[in-house]
């Protein structure tokens, strides 16, 4: 005997909304940069379903901060993709543009900028996360923000040079040095070897 119809499960109920997926949004960057030189921006998607990530910088004197996200868990029915740009008015920024990847389930994401300042001065940027869902039986895509984040990165010089003019001043100032070095330790040598034939004379 079947149960009454109000008890039976229909086919075009709503499903139940999938458990939302938690994850750690982690951006590096350096505080200071050299005039002329390049370094690096990362920002790094990964699950943190027990919140115990720590954010950690991959270089050292760069700044991190993070924060937790909540996306929607909709691997099964869609496509995600997640989209980053970094916008640094001035600043020479590659890859220039959106960069996507592809977001699976469990999986972290990571995306590299690498940036050269030309002059000195403050550089004020923002580092945007897109996430686009694509309905994987056809239809209508959804695209929506998920965080804008601002860095500010100094660029500086020594004495007035650039990163490359310092490294060569630099690689002048070691070669003078050695050349300056090199009749130093030949008097010492030769006032070693003074006195030791005046000591076998004795």
């Amino acid at each position: 005997m079947l149960p009454p119809h109000s008890l039976v499960p229909s086919l075009t109920e709503t499903p139940p909304p999938a458990i939302p997926e938690r994850r750690r949004l982690t951006l590096e960057w350096p505080p200071t940069l050299r005039v002329g030189d390049a370094d690096v921006i990362r920002l790094t998607l990964e699950v943190d379903e027990m919140g115990d990530i720590t954010p950690t910088a991959e270089i050292e004197g760069h700044q991190v901060r993070g924060e937790t996200v909540v996306l929607p868990n909709l691997y099964e029915t869609h496509k995600v993709i997640a989209e980053a740009r970094l916008d640094m008015a001035g600043a020479q920024v590659k890859p220039e543009g959106v960069i996507g990847e592809a977001l699976l389930p469990g999986q972290a994401v990571t995306f590299y900028w690498s940036v050269r300042l030309p002059q000195a001065g403050r550089y004020r940027g923002t580092v945007w996360l897109h996430l686009r869902f694509i309905p994987k039986e056809g239809g209508e895509e959804l695209r929506r923000a998920v965080t804008a984040q601002f860095v500010e990165i100094e660029a500086v010089t020594l004495f007035g040079l650039t990163g490359n003019a310092a490294r060569l001043v630099g690689a002048l100032g070691s070669a003078i040095g050695s050349v300056l070095g090199f009749p130093f330790f030949g008097d010492v040598f030769r006032w070693l070897w003074k006195r030791r034939k005046a000591r076998r004379r004795d």
